[in-house]
């Protein structure tokens, strides 16, 4: 019993912080968890600007409908999803994901969920669980799944290295340096390949 999880911003669709960087002028906002391994600490930071920016859900909403999948996303996930279960994990929030999802031909996502004020201003947000797709992994092993992942980031790096299969997509040099026994891959081509290998 296989299941593949897979990460979203940078993997399937472009990353929705630096779409709303470049729409809103300011490029603190470009930083992900490519660059800061702590989540807490990268979204805590992301809310201060918005807040001295006086910007809310509203904008980022607004940027995040002009967000198409990256090209070939949905023919991967289609034909992924035609041979096994797929889930995307992603530190992302309900509230940005949903028109993704709809491109995307609505697959299974877990995610997380943001706290937003009456005046549309983000004022916190709930994570799922800790280590969220490290959590869920093992969630998913513990009740017969072996699982396979690919993702981009910091955050992937725990259920890549905790799943039968993982693998590194389109991701940055220096992870692809400090990891170099996870096999990276830049084209859905090959990680469709690699994948299918796995199951």
């Amino acid at each position: 019993m296989n299941i593949v999880c897979l990460d979203m911003e940078g993997v399937l669709v472009p990353e929705i912080w630096i779409a709303f960087s470049e729409a809103s002028g300011i490029p603190e906002l470009k930083r992900t968890t490519r660059d800061e391994p702590d989540y807490d600490k990268l979204m805590r930071w992301r809310l201060g600007i918005l807040k001295e920016h006086g910007l809310g859900l509203k904008e980022i909403q607004a940027t995040i409908a002009k967000i198409d999948p990256l090209p070939g996303a949905r023919e991967f996930l289609d034909e992924l999803r035609s041979l096994t279960q797929v889930i995307i994990l992603s530190d992302t929030f309900e509230e940005f994901a949903k028109p993704l999802m709809e491109k995307l031909g609505w697959p299974t996502i877990f995610c997380n969920s943001l706290e937003v004020a009456e005046s549309g201003e983000i004022t916190g947000f709930r994570m799922r669980c800790p280590q969220s797709k490290l959590t869920t992994v093992k969630a998913l092993q513990s009740i017969g799944y072996e699982t396979i992942a690919s993702g981009d980031s910091y955050n992937d790096l725990g259920m890549i290295q905790a799943s039968k299969a993982g693998f590194l997509f389109k991701s940055t040099e220096k992870i692809k340096a400090d990891h170099p026994e996870l096999p990276a891959y830049e084209e859905f081509g090959g990680l469709l390949s690699a994948i299918k290998a796995a199951l």
